[in-house]
């Protein structure tokens, strides 16, 4: 009676890890240089663009490089929502809407994370290794956000 018991609910969690790959997941793959902008608004060097791309616009703009494993469920929709929880908190795309209040703070907020290891995320950089921010690629963001919430 056990064995047939754990044979239906292999059987079940079998069906629902097929079922579950035809859920489709809303991709961001806009432009993550359009007109809004940080990069366009022409405060920001093409060097920490570079930066910036490579290590945050796959989760902080409005196009994400969905690696291949992203087509299997339920790995995909975990990346979706992660994409949409980063672009909650900044979008590098849209940056040029924000408030000067909103920019200011996230810019702030950029500081931080990069000053406290918070960003890019260990889940990320364990497959993306070229994400990881060298400490001569961390002082530079940190001296250009300054620099601009200086001005």
């Amino acid at each position: 009676m056990i064995k047939r018991n754990k044979k239906s609910s292999l059987f079940i969690l079998l069906i629902l890890l097929i079922g579950v790959q035809l859920v489709p997941i809303e991709k961001n793959e806009g432009d993550p240089d359009g007109t809004h902008s940080l990069f366009k608004s022409g405060i920001m060097p093409e060097n920490i663009h570079q930066i910036l791309k490579s290590s945050c616009y796959d989760c902080h703009s409005d196009a994400t490089n969905y690696p291949w494993y992203s087509r299997i469920q339920p790995i995909g929709l975990w990346i979706s929502n992660h994409v949409k929880d980063g672009k909650r908190h900044l979008n590098f795309s849209q940056m040029m809407t924000y408030t000067s209040k909103r920019k200011n703070h996230k810019l702030e907020e950029i500081i931080e994370t990069i000053d406290e290891n918070e960003m890019p995320l260990k889940s990320y950089t364990l497959i993306h290794h070229h994400a990881v921010l060298s400490d001569k690629q961390k002082s530079d963001v940190i001296s250009w956000v300054k620099s601009v919430l200086k001005k």
